[in-house]
Order: C-alpha cells, then sequence, then structure tokens
C-alpha cells in the first residue's frame, strides 16, 4: 500500500471500532431475550423488557466519549449512529409487516441527534480542560 493511502484509511478507524461497539452492545443488550410476555388479559409485551434498553442507553456514552474527547466528533455520532442503525435492521428486518423500516429510522434519527448534542457536550468539556492545564 502506498505512504499517502495509509492516512486517510487509518482515520476512519475510529468510526469503525464505535460502530462495532455499538453493534455489540445492541447485541448484548438486546439481542438474547426476544420472546414476547403474555399477560393474563392476553396483551403482549416486549421484545424486550426496560431494564435491557435502560442498560443499552447507559453503556453507549463509553464509545461517543471514547471518540468524541479524542476529537474524532464523526466518529462519535456517525459511527455509533449507524453501529446502532444496522442493529436494529438486522434484529427487526424479520418482520413481515414492513414497520420495521419505520422503527429503524427512528433508531436513526435518535440516535444521531442524541449522539450529536452528546459529542458537543464533551467537546465543550474537554476543550475547557485542555485549556485550564498548563
Amino acid at each position: 500500500m502506498r505512504p499517502g493511502l495509509v492516512k486517510p484509511v487509518l482515520r476512519q478507524w475510529p468510526i469503525l471500532v464505535t460502530a462495532v461497539v455499538a453493534a455489540a452492545m445492541w447485541a448484548a443488550w438486546l439481542g438474547w431475550d426476544q420472546h414476547r410476555d403474555v399477560q393474563p388479559d392476553g396483551s403482549t409485551t416486549g421484545p424486550y423488557e426496560a431494564w435491557q434498553v435502560i442498560g443499552l442507553v447507559l453503556t453507549l456514552p463509553a464509545p461517543v466519549y471514547w471518540a468524541a474527547s479524542r476529537r474524532h466528533f464523526a466518529a462519535a455520532v456517525l459511527g455509533t449512529t449507524a453501529g446502532l442503525t444496522a442493529a436494529a435492521y438486522v434484529d427487526w428486518s424479520d418482520d413481515s409487516s414492513g414497520l420495521f423500516v419505520v422503527g429503524v429510522g427512528m433508531v436513526m434519527v435518535g440516535s444521531l441527534a442524541v449522539t450529536a448534542a452528546a459529542s458537543a457536550v464533551i467537546a465543550a468539556v474537554t476543550r475547557r480542560r485542555r485549556r485550564v492545564r498548563p
């Protein structure tokens, strides 16, 4: 590989890392317990329990912080969004109604908005810390 090609390829690693970590977190939290529970009145709940989604939401800031604090803002936002969107698509694509596309779109838009806001806050805080240090 020519030396001129190495630098652009290495710039893409943080995006790939955050995407893989986000997809792995989806699989770890939401990928194993996906049966619907039938309530006594006949209604169904699920496929996820509330604690699974809360666990995912509480652990996702770690890779976002990792990327944003190292000034890889595109990786923090786009990598996390791509990983969650891909995981949701793979997880929900067996839905025969086709409405899973709406859910995947909501995951994409929501994760894009939240990771962009979180990255902006992380960038401001870490930038302020760098200025204060001698």
